[in-house]
């Protein structure tokens, strides 16, 4: 891969998925997705996540803790990539409970990303 993306697919992304109705019919397809997420998060390409997830019937909410990216959640990517407008939509899509739990916050404060504007969307949505 051309910028050394590994995009991680857990268990629970299949599970998601499948709950929500949409259907992969190889986890290929379920990687794919992933990598284009991916991509898009490090591209900071809100218009093009928002119709990979419509085309592929699934919402971040459900899909969220299944994908890592190089690693890291898909809101910690989004900051280490300075990503801040698909960060912030990702946060808004993202249930309160999700987002308290996830560890995100914190990680950007002790990474140093503790004044960007997705680490500010969090703390004002989980109440931080």
């Amino acid at each position: 891969m051309g910028f050394y993306m590994k995009a991680i697919v857990l268990g629970t992304l299949m599970a998601a998925v499948a709950a929500t109705g949409a259907t992969f019919s190889k986890s290929a397809e379920a990687n794919e997705l992933a990598l284009s997420l991916c991509t898009y998060v490090q591209g900071d390409d809100t218009m093009r996540m928002r119709k990979k997830l419509r085309d592929s019937r699934v919402r971040v909410r459900d899909i969220y803790s299944g994908i890592q990216c190089n690693g890291q959640s898909l809101l910690q990517f989004a900051m280490a990539n300075g990503s801040q407008e698909i960060g912030s939509f990702i946060v808004g899509r993202l249930s309160v409970d999700e987002l308290q739990s996830s560890g995100d916050y914190e990680w950007a404060q002790s990474n140093g990303h503790g004044d960007t504007a997705i680490a500010q969307a969090i703390k004002e949505r989980a109440g931080f």
